[in-house]
This record gives structure tokens, sequence and C-alpha cells, in this order.
């Protein structure tokens, strides 16, 4: 899968050949439709070819060439595609780019100047990392998910050699009734176990940070008590972190996903609220943020956009408007992020699902 400096990279490198770029969603389950998504494909490629043939011979033979490409990537295919989604590029006589994505696509077929670029942006947010744990007192379990796809690390362990507690905690000194002042050899061993938790709960989101890096999500499961520490431990991540007490330690490594996959969700959906919000009240009051398709169409053309936001209806209603918008970006150095859920709602009311955080006023 292409993160966002790939895809930015390939659409530089593309942008003036003449490529054909095929969208397929491949997230069918039922068996009856397991040959769907060949279907769907076969008939966007022969109705794009019908366009193309108004174009002269030169360009469907190009168009052909190009999609022998597309056709030997899917070749291996018989029945359901592997991931959720699959999204090739081809020029004639090579394939750019062909691979699954783990978000469904919307069925595209087109030949054009330049990749089509906007229905790949859904996609992106998979590239953010999200670093899981689900601990006890004693035990670590650590998960990354990426692109789909979660892998379990090294477990952490507790340090539970505390020596001979009996003999080091207890005081024994001369008295007219018999026994022993001080601390048990219990209570000591109670202490040491928590002091040896917190030691586990540090290095854990210690490791954590490292898994997730600058801009990844951490969700923390296990134990009430664990969660609660971890999540005190990792303080310097609120509004990337998630707690998730539902994550017990014998959870298996499909359910670690769903766990995460939903977690992740949660959080994309209010890190995207919180920028929207920056962006509305930003516009509102004539400081960095826009909306709408005439003021972010400026805001692009001049340059001063650093993160567009669009939405999926809004790239189902101007499609090649919408491409442009990604592409210009592109070309410009700013990040684009497709908003879901109740932020895309707000910026199809308020936005015409458009708009734009920006580096500069005028």
């Amino acid at each position: 899968m292409l993160n966002h400096d790939g895809l930015r990279s390939l659409y530089r490198e593309l942008r003036e050949e003449r490529v054909l770029s095929v969208y397929v969603d491949g997230a069918q389950s039922d068996p009856a439709e397991r040959r769907a998504w060949r279907v769907r494909l076969d008939r966007g490629l022969a109705e794009e070819r019908r366009r193309v043939e108004e174009l002269g011979r030169d360009a469907v033979e190009q168009f052909d060439a190009a999609r022998q490409e597309i056709e030997t990537a899917l070749s291996d295919f018989t029945d359901f595609l592997p991931d959720r989604g699959w999204v090739g590029f081809a020029t004639p006589g090579r394939l750019r780019h062909g691979g699954g994505v783990p978000v469904p696509m919307p069925d595209q077929v087109r030949w054009e100047d330049g990749i089509r670029v906007a229905p790949y942006v859904r996609a992106l947010k998979q590239e953010r990392t999200v670093a899981a744990v689900v601990a006890d007192r004693r035990r670590a379990r650590l998960f990354t998910y990426r692109a789909g796809e979660v892998t379990e690390h090294e477990p952490m362990t507790a340090d539970t050699d505390f020596g001979d507690l009996a003999d080091s905690s207890t005081s024994k000194r001369g008295s007219p009734t018999s026994g022993t002042r001080g601390e048990t050899g219990t209570d000591a061993g109670q202490r040491a176990t928590e002091v040896s938790a917190e030691r586990l709960h540090a290095r854990v989101v210690q490791r954590l940070g490292e898994l997730a890096g600058h801009e990844g999500f951490l969700v923390l499961g296990g134990t009430t008590e664990a969660v609660k520490a971890l999540a005190d431990e990792a303080g310097a991540f609120e509004g990337r972190l998630i707690e998730r007490p539902s994550m017990h330690m014998d959870l298996t490594e499909a359910e670690a996903m769903a766990e995460i996959e939903s977690a992740a969700s949660e959080l994309t959906r209010g890190m995207q609220s919180e920028l929207l919000e920056a962006v509305v009240d930003a516009a509102r009051s004539g400081g960095k943020g826009c909306l709408g398709i005439q003021a972010t169409k400026e805001a692009l053309r001049e340059g001063r956009v650093d993160l567009l936001f669009l939405t999926r209806g809004m790239r189902e209603r101007e499609g090649d408007l919408a491409d442009r918008f990604v592409g210009t970006a592109f070309e410009r150095a700013a990040y684009v992020e497709e908003l879901s859920g109740e932020s895309a709602e707000r910026l199809d009311a308020e936005g015409e699902g458009v708009g734009a955080r920006l580096r500069y006023t005028t």
C-alpha cells in the first residue's frame, strides 16, 4: 500500500503521462458474489475503452497496452480479492503500482493524464501506526496495527526476583515477648510487587511510544488496575490515547485486530473533529482556515493550504474537481485528509464538502 509521501511522489512523477487508473471494491464476502468484482471491472474497462475510441486508434492502442498490465496484475485472483480494495496505475507497457488496500474502494476506471488520485486518499489514514497493549501487573502483550495488518511483538514481563523477603524485611530484636517487629515478608512482597508493576508499566508506555511514533495512536487494554496505571504514565499522549479494558490477556490475534480497528476509528474521528473545529473557527474569524469550493480553490492556487479536507460525498458529487484539488495539494506539499462520520456531515453542510487549514492568510 502507498503511504502519503509515496502517493504524492507517484502523482508528481506521472502527472504528464497518460495513465490507466483502476479502483476495485473487493469488500464482498458472499460466496455467490465471489466474482462480482471481476464483472464490474470488465464493465468499467469496456465503458472506458469505448470512450477512448473517440480519441483515435493510437489512443486505443495505448489504452489496451496499459489495460494488459492491469489484467496481468490481477490474473492470480480467481475468486475474492485478498483485501477490501485493489488499486492499480498503469502506463502503456508498465504497471506503475498495483496492490490491495485495507479499505473498500469505489469501482472506477479512468484513462487520463496523470493518476486518478482522490479515491486513494481514504486509505491513507491506514498508514498511521496504532500501538496497543494488554497488560496486568506482571505481563504485557504488545501489538501494532498498520495498513490493515496486526503484529504481535515480544511480550514484556515484570521483574519478580525479590530475593529472600522473609530474611531481609524483618527485624528480630530481643523482647519480653516472642515474635518479630517491623515489616513482614508478606508486606514486603506486596510492596515489591507494586514497585515491579510500576516499573513494568513505565517501560511499556516508553515502548508503545517508540512503536507508535510521533503521530501514532495508543490503545490501552487489560485489567482495570493496569489500564489506569498505563494511562497515568501516558499523559504526554493525550489526544492520541484510548482505553479499552474489554481487551483481556487471552484475546486472540483476530480479536486484537477487531478491538484495535474499532479504537483507531474512534481516535481518528475525534482527531478529525478537533481539526475541523479549529478550521471552522479560523474561517469564521478570518484566520488560517477556509471553507467551501471557491475559497479552497483560491487557497490552493495561491499555495496557502497546509492541510486539505474533503468528504466522500464531495468526491462522489464532484469527482474531477476533487481530483484536481487533491492533485494541487500534492503539488504544493500539502497533506490531505478525507473526513468521515459526523465531521464529514458537518463539512458537507458548512463547506460544500471541502475546506483547508492554511499556512498564512492574505
